[in-house]
C-alpha cells in the first residue's frame, strides 16, 4: 500500500468511526428503542412492503440466514410480525407487520426524523447543501448501481470553464504530480475561449458534471481538440468516446480539414480514445513537467474525403 492510499484508507476510517458515533451506532438501542441497526432497518424494509417473502427480505439487506431468522423469531415472540407460508409456493415464507410492529416503526420513524433535524438545525444553510449534496455523492460512488447511470451531454453554462480548469488542475496533480505550470497552461487555454468560434461540451452523470471537452480554432483549416478530461467516478462509461465524437462532428460541420491535439504519453486511456477516434500519433518530443519526465505527443486526423491532398503541417 502505497502512502497516498494508505491515507485515504485511514481518512475512510476517520469518517466511519465518527459518524457512526453521530448517529448513535454504538449506543444499546437505536433511536431510544430496544431495536439494533440491524432490526431496526428489517422493521424498515416490512413496513415500506407491507408483506415481503423472507428471501426477498434477507436478499435487500444482504444478511445471513441464520442471523435473519433469529430476528424475525424474537419479532414474532414480541408480537412485531406474522409469518405464514406464501399461497404462490409453499416452500416460502411471508412476513408481515403486525399492528403493534406498525408502531414500533411509527416510533423509529418519528425519532429518526427528530433527530436529524436537529442535527440539520445546527447548521447554516450553506453547510446544509453541502452535508446532503456530499452525502449523495458517496451514494453514487458506492452504490450497486453506480456503473450503470446515464449520461448526458450539453454544452458550457457559466461556472463550466472554470469547473474544468480546477478539476484538471486538482486531478492531474493527484494523479500525475503536475503542479501550478500545469495549472496555469489550463486557465490560459480557457481564458481565450472564444463562445463565437469555438465550442464545447460538459457530460452530466446524475445532475453533476463529469467530463468535459473542447474543440478550438487554430487556424482556418485547422481545428483542436483540448481538455478532454472524465472524472474517475465516470470512467468506463464510453464519456470519453463520446466527447471526442462530439469534437469531431463539429470541426466537421464547420469546414475545418483535420483535428489536432496534444497529449502525453502517460495518459494511456485518452491515447486509446484518440486512436479509436482515428487520430494518429505525428510526433514526439521530450518534455518536464513539475520535475517530472514527461513525453510530449501531437496528434492529428483528416477530416478530408478520401483521397483528398493532405494539408500542409499547421
Amino acid at each position: 500500500m502505497n502512502s497516498l492510499t494508505e491515507a485515504r484508507v485511514s481518512e475512510v476510517r476517520a469518517f466511519n468511526r465518527f459518524y457512526t458515533k453521530v448517529i448513535g451506532l454504538l449506543q444499546a438501542g437505536m433511536l431510544d428503542s430496544p431495536y439494533s441497526l440491524t432490526e431496526g432497518r428489517v422493521i424498515f424494509e416490512l413496513a415500506q412492503a407491507a408483506r415481503m417473502e423472507t428471501g426477498e427480505l434477507r436478499g435487500l439487506l444482504d444478511l445471513d440466514a441464520g442471523y435473519l431468522s433469529r430476528i424475525l423469531a424474537r419479532f414474532e415472540t414480541d408480537g412485531l410480525i406474522t409469518r405464514e407460508r406464501s399461497a404462490a409456493d409453499a416452500r416460502k415464507q411471508v412476513v408481515a407487520l403486525t399492528p403493534a410492529g406498525t408502531q414500533a416503526y411509527a416510533h423509529l420513524d418519528r425519532r429518526s426524523t427528530e433527530e436529524i433535524e436537529a442535527m440539520l438545525a445546527r447548521l447554516t444553510e450553506d453547510g446544509r447543501r453541502r452535508l446532503v449534496e456530499s452525502m449523495a455523492a458517496i451514494r453514487t460512488l458506492l452504490g450497486s448501481n453506480a456503473r450503470h447511470q446515464g449520461y448526458v451531454i450539453r454544452p458550457p453554462r457559466t461556472g463550466d470553464l472554470s469547473w474544468a480548469a480546477h478539476r484538471h488542475a486538482e486531478l492531474y496533480s493527484e494523479e500525475y504530480g503536475w503542479g501550478t505550470e500545469f495549472e496555469q497552461l489550463v486557465a490560459g487555454i480557457l481564458a481565450a475561449f472564444d463562445p463565437a468560434r469555438d465550442a464545447g461540451w460538459i457530460a452530466e452523470v446524475g445532475g453533476e458534471r463529469a467530463g468535459c471537452v473542447f474543440c478550438v480554432h487554430q487556424d482556418d483549416r485547422t481545428a483542436k481538440l483540448r481538455m478532454l478530461l472524465v472524472e474517475p467516478s465516470a470512467r468506463g462509461l464510453g464519456i470519453g468516446r463520446r466527447l471526442v465524437d462530439e469534437c469531431v462532428r463539429h470541426a466537421q460541420s464547420h469546414g475545418y480539414e483535420r483535428v489536432v491535439l496534444w497529449t502525453r504519453d502517460c495518459l494511456t486511456s485518452a491515447r486509446r480514445i484518440y486512436a479509436a477516434a482515428g487520430f494518429h500519433l505525428d510526433s514526439t518530443e521530450p518534455g518536464v513537467e513539475n520535475g517530472v519526465e514527461v513525453v510530449e505527443e501531437m496528434w492529428s486526423r483528416d477530416l478530408r474525403p478520401t483521397g483528398s491532398a493532405a494539408p500542409p503541417d499547421a
